[in-house]
């Protein structure tokens, strides 16, 4: 795996678009049940690429370095939103601040989409430590201890079980030898049983075995999509998806900032106009923010590399 898998930059483009989407309140309210559905499988996709794709075969001092470069970026952003969510009338809101409550939302019990950040952390240092520590004992009992240890850190409420799994998922195929895209098996037919399973209400649960199988029928739905894009497209897209780092971290930001022009889309009742307009919004200020970054030389000690936005297109 020494160059990118196109197929998973694309896959990560899309749940990446997916969460912006319903990230914007008006489109989640207006939209619920599709909501639902997305929440199904959207990040348990991106849990099952990034158990698949987390190398530990490194030294500790490297690993410890790109587990630390997801952490400061995670805690800066973390607090920012705990703040931003104290001052702005918004959902979550945050009715006392304090230091306690900053330290507790940055450990424990994360707030908006930074939760995410906090679980991969997690896992992946979990992964990395139980496999270092039984280095030599058989592949299955590795398995089951990393297993059991992160559901003892469930149990402890660090993170929550039903997304562990789908990391697990990840470190499964990974560890089995085969190419995730074998696994995943790129076929329209599964957008039959895909609507089947989303026409039930209680199958909406990424804990659940349901949600497991939506998460499969989808990964194998786009998969299959995504031989049939014109190359541009599948490009640009993979452009996203190589950069769903930056976009997790900041696109809070600019989803909060699109209420602004809201009201100029009170022409359609459907929030279509509005939603491609804000994806695009949200996309080109979350990678202008990064441009800034690595032209002001702050990336390195914000993000850990000297550049974090890559010139487009993206090398093959």
């Amino acid at each position: 795996m020494n160059g990118r898998i196109k197929e998973l930059d694309f896959l990560k483009s899309i749940f990446i678009i997916l969460m912006i989407i319903f990230h914007l309140v008006y489109i989640g309210d207006s939209y619920p049940y599709a909501k639902q559905v997305v929440y199904t499988f959207h990040m348990s996709a991106f849990l099952i690429i990034s158990g698949y794709l987390n190398n530990i075969n490194k030294e500790t001092k490297a690993f410890g370095r790109s587990l630390l470069w997801i952490f400061i970026p995670y805690v800066f952003m973390e607090a920012g939103y705990v703040v931003m969510s104290a001052v702005l009338p918004v959902r979550e809101k945050v009715t006392e601040l304090s230091a306690r409550l900053l330290l507790y939302k940055a450990i424990i019990a994360p707030m908006g989409p930074y939760w995410y950040l906090h679980t991969l952390i997690l896992c992946n240092a979990s992964y990395f430590l139980i496999y270092k520590v039984t280095d030599k004992w058989k592949g299955i009992i590795r398995f089951i201890i990393l297993g059991i240890f992160l559901y003892i850190l469930s149990e402890v409420r660090l993170l929550t079980f039903a997304n562990a799994i789908y990391f697990l998922a990840g470190v499964a195929i990974r560890q089995s030898g085969l190419p995730i895209i074998r696994v995943f098996q790129p076929s329209f037919l599964s957008v039959v049983p895909l609507v089947i399973l989303c026409c039930f209400p209680e199958n909406l649960n990424r804990g659940t075995l349901a949600g497991v199988a939506i998460t499969y029928l989808v990964i194998s739905l786009l998969l299959a999509t995504y031989t049939y894009l014109p190359e541009k497209v599948k490009t640009l897209l993979r452009y996203i998806g190589s950069n769903t780092l930056v976009i997790l971290l900041f696109s809070p930001v600019f989803t909060i900032l699109s209420k602004a022009y809201l009201p100029l889309f009170a022409f359609d009742a459907t929030g279509i106009c509005f939603t491609i307009v804000s994806v695009i919004f949200v996309i080109s200020g979350c990678f202008g923010v990064t441009y800034v970054l690595d032209r002001l030389h702050i990336s390195p000690y914000f993000l850990g590399k000297k550049r974090m936005l890559p010139p487009y297109p993206p090398a093959d």
